[in-house]
């Protein structure tokens, strides 16, 4: 879609909101290519971080039940972990979009 930009050229030059957002259409359309619907992935996900929740802490603790939608928002806080470190890190910002997009789509899909 933006094959006229680098990564290198981005973290140069200013960017739009507009180049932003399709940046992170970009990455969510070639992810999903990849790794199956967000909704899907997510389901999975959040199964996982379940079982290792139950794994890490024993069954005596409450634990509790994670769906997709808690995962876009997880996800998201792992960029935004990030941005507090370094606020110009241009992928944390895309990927924070592609997140917010998934998880939107995952609500809808409810």
């Amino acid at each position: 879609i933006l094959s006229s930009f680098t990564w290198s050229h981005l973290m140069t030059e200013p960017i739009s909101k507009k180049e932003v957002l399709e940046l992170a259409i970009s990455i969510v359309t070639r992810r999903e290519e990849t790794y199956d619907s967000p909704y899907d992935n997510f389901r999975r996900t959040a199964n996982l971080w379940a079982t290792h929740l139950r794994n890490r802490y024993g069954r005596n603790h409450t634990i509790p039940v994670l769906d997709e939608a808690d995962v876009a928002l997880m996800l998201d806080l792992v960029k935004t972990a990030r941005l507090e470190f370094d606020p110009t890190h241009l992928d944390s910002w895309v990927d924070k979009a592609g997140y917010a997009a998934c998880g939107a789509n995952i609500m809808v899909r409810r």
